[in-house]
């Protein structure tokens, strides 16, 4: 069935070598892993870790970052054995349409577009947060008019469409200085964390660990299509605290993982992608996971768990127990880091529209490589206005945990493709394989569902509604355009 067709992983390949189609290929392991941590640096511990101890797990909030570390890492051990089989732009949208089918493929490939594409207008909004808090440290308040979007209080968020349109015009000039950029920030986001980290330590008391694991209470605030899918389904009541409230807090930090596919959507572009793109995915997974356990614990002990702030926790920390100049050089790298995160969700965001574009889904001038920087930059602009245009004018606090919904749906798609490939073509090379399949592809998809179900009804119900948008997409142009739908129909009139 044409709905089905699938695209061979000798003919992606094949694909990147077309001269109007070829990126350069200039990252190293070194550089994956940096582009992982950059991404994966940002939200989840300048924001999330004070919210969560605050209103789901208290102190235990270090094992719902872990738990949600443990889902990440079982779709990045199935990632990594396709991303090293197919080092193919576009991630999970690639390796669906080597196993799955186009129409599937399709459907991932849109799911992707929302993921990062709202992921990076969402985290461009905090930083605009930080930003105006920043200048209003040093004597420069910016009107909320133009700091905010409507129904936000403002009419534009004009620091939020500037750092868009800055990220873009960096991805245009290249990916080799688009990640020597992304070292520099890095390195200072990642020198911060770690002097939150140590000279937190000094200021830690043992009671604001007392208890642990706070005990169990209702919390029936979260009703109707506010409510989690799992209530809903089994009529089980939300909790905050106890073993249930870590685990509804780890649909919530799952955002502080969001983007470590992205390295996934860098293969064209890696030196050894065979070698390397595992090497990216499992290094920089375990190197951020590690940073906020450690990160968690030590804001939670510095300050009882009950007042800690849920816009700046780590920076009010600090001012709590006497030391403000501290809180200013976090809220700088707050600043620097989630410029990082905004610039390789569009790294990411680009690439799967540059992938769907040359296989025909999307119009194939979007394929276009810049004969200078080597870079798909029509599809980099495009995507970079619709992100400043989003980050600008629309209230996105309500829509954020789609972007949750929309990664753990690729997710479990990636881990159930492994395992198609695995019986479909065990002929393939394969540097690196998953461990235990079809084990771990069965618990990754176990796990994304658990978390998945944990996301409210309204979330669900908006994701469902952009999946019946791009079906009607799909058989208004993307199937009658397909090139291997072309080619397939030019066999068979021979």
């Amino acid at each position: 069935m044409s709905l089905f067709r699938t695209k061979s992983v000798e003919q992606s390949i094949r694909d990147t070598e077309a001269p109007e189609h070829r990126l350069r290929r200039d990252l190293s392991a070194l550089d994956l892993v940096i582009f992982g941590v950059g991404v994966i640096i940002g939200t989840g511990i300048f924001v999330l870790t004070g919210q969560v101890a605050k209103e789901k797990a208290g102190p235990a909030v270090a094992i719902s970052f872990v738990l949600a570390a443990v889902v990440c890492g079982l779709a990045a051990l199935c990632y990594a054995e396709f991303a090293s089989t197919v080092p193919v732009a576009g991630s999970a949208y690639t390796f669906s349409y080597a196993t799955l089918g186009e129409f599937p493929a399709w459907i991932i490939g849109w799911d992707l577009i929302l993921e990062l594409a709202l992921g990076a207008a969402v985290v461009s909004v905090g930083w605009a947060g930080y930003a105006a808090s920043l200048l209003d440290d040093m004597g420069i308040t910016l009107p909320a008019s133009i700091s905010h979007p409507p129904g936000e209080g403002g009419t534009i968020n004009i620091p939020a469409i500037l750092l868009v349109l800055a990220v873009t015009a960096l991805l245009v000039r290249g990916i080799k200085i688009t990640s020597r950029v992304n070292a520099v920030v890095v390195a200072i986001k990642v020198s911060i964390v770690l002097l939150v980290i140590i000279a937190g330590l000094f200021f830690v008391e043992g009671g604001n660990y007392k208890p642990f694991i706070p005990e169990a209470v209702s919390n029936p605030s979260v009703e109707g299509l506010h409510a989690p899918l799992m209530q809903v389904l089994f009529g089980i009541t939300p909790v905050s605290f106890g073993w249930l409230g870590i685990f509804a807090a780890v649909s919530l930090v799952f955002f502080a993982y969001i983007g470590f596919d992205i390295v996934a959507t860098a293969a064209e572009e890696s030196r050894h992608p065979q070698r390397d793109i595992p090497i990216g995915l499992i290094g920089s997974l375990a190197i951020t996971a590690t940073l906020y356990a450690a990160v968690s614990l030590v804001v939670v002990g510095m300050e009882n768990y009950k007042k800690l702030s849920t816009d700046a926790p780590l920076a009010d920390a600090f001012k709590s127990v006497g030391h403000p100049a501290f809180a200013t050089i976090i809220s700088v790298g707050a600043v620097v880091g989630l410029t990082t995160v905004v610039l390789i969700l569009l790294l990411g965001q680009s690439r799967v529209f540059f992938a769907m574009s040359r296989d025909g889904l999307m119009p194939p001038w979007l394929s276009a490589v810049h004969p200078r920087y080597g870079t798909p930059y029509r599809s980099t602009v495009i995507m970079g206005a619709i992100v400043a245009a989003l980050a600008g004018f629309i209230p996105l606090s309500k829509l954020a945990e789609l972007v949750n919904i929309g990664t753990l749906f690729a997710f479990m798609v990636v881990s159930i493709g492994v395992v198609i490939l695995r019986r479909t073509r065990p002929d393939l090379p394969r540097a690196f394989r998953t461990p235990m399949v079809p084990l771990i592809p069965i618990l990754s998809v176990l796990a994304c569902l658990f978390v998945m179900l944990n996301l409210p009804v309204d979330t669900w119900l908006r994701f469902l509604a952009w999946m019946v948008l791009g079906i009607v997409i799909y058989f208004g142009y993307g199937r009658r355009h397909s090139r291997l739908g072309v080619v397939q129909a030019r066999a068979a009139s021979r």
